[in-house]
């Protein structure tokens, strides 16, 4: 179902191209059932690579959602609407293994039960649109501080964040290195439930222009988003959540 479909990776660009190397983090403290494009389209100054990157989920349900067939690329955007309370975020939170659910998940054709919990979700990574913070200091969330702090300027957040007390942050803050400790890891795939729902139009615009960089890199993007016109702006596909299943809103 997915031969040729490969991740989109910048072949000149001003930012490091993403490696997917083994983690060692040392923090300090279908067509909307199966919807696949059948091909890519490269973008300006972009190679196709060999390398394919596909996530695919088959009949995923839980108790009171589903079932959910969808297929993501490496390089994609697909944002997800519906009204509250239809299962966004619950998908979300199933794909990423963090809900009970029966289906199927595969992340580059290997089924996502033989992988252990934390590669996938490495490699899978979902962010709450309030994430969870566990430690006093910001630095000690950060599994990868070096690319934790480049990230932070993109997003218009000072340096001396890094070692600020959580309890100081705002909302909005919070929302932003919630997304830069998610990024630093360089999974291939994102999960991102509103990840502007507490910003600003100035820091929404930084947060898009990120994940505009993060497609151009190959890194694929699954986005719960309340807003129609930023689902036009980001996304590549628009998928409607209803209590059974996705509907393709693409125009």
């Amino acid at each position: 179902m997915v031969n040729g479909l490969c991740g989109l990776i910048v072949a000149a660009s001003n930012y490091p191209l993403y490696v997917h190397e083994p983690e060692s983090p040392v923090p300090r403290g279908l067509r909307a059932r199966l919807s696949l494009r059948p091909s890519i389209r490269p973008l300006a100054n972009t190679t196709l690579t060999d390398t394919c990157s596909s996530l695919i989920v088959n009949g995923l349900h839980g108790r009171l959602a589903g079932p959910f067939d969808l297929g993501i690329e490496g390089g994609e955007c697909v944002a997800l609407s519906g009204p509250s309370g239809v299962g966004k975020s619950l998908l979300l939170r199933m794909i990423a293994d963090l809900e009970p659910a029966r289906g199927r998940v595969e992340l580059d054709g290997v089924d996502r039960d033989r992988m252990p919990a934390p590669a996938f979700r490495r490699q899978v990574t979902y962010v709450a649109a309030d994430a969870g913070w566990w430690a006093d200091i910001v630095a000690d969330h950060m599994a990868y501080p070096e690319r934790a702090r480049a990230l932070l300027p993109e997003l218009g957040l000072a340096d001396a964040l890094f070692e600020a007390p959580v309890a100081t942050l705002s909302t909005g803050q919070r929302q932003r290195l919630a997304l830069v400790r998610a990024i630093s890891q360089h999974p291939r795939f994102l999960l991102l439930d509103e990840p502007t729902s507490a910003l600003d139009p100035e820091a929404t615009a930084r947060v898009e222009a990120l994940l505009a960089r993060l497609r151009e890199q190959g890194t694929g993007l699954l986005v719960v988003t309340h807003d129609a016109a930023q689902a036009v702006r980001i996304a590549t596909r628009r998928l409607r959540v209803t209590p059974g299943g996705l509907e393709d809103e693409t125009p």
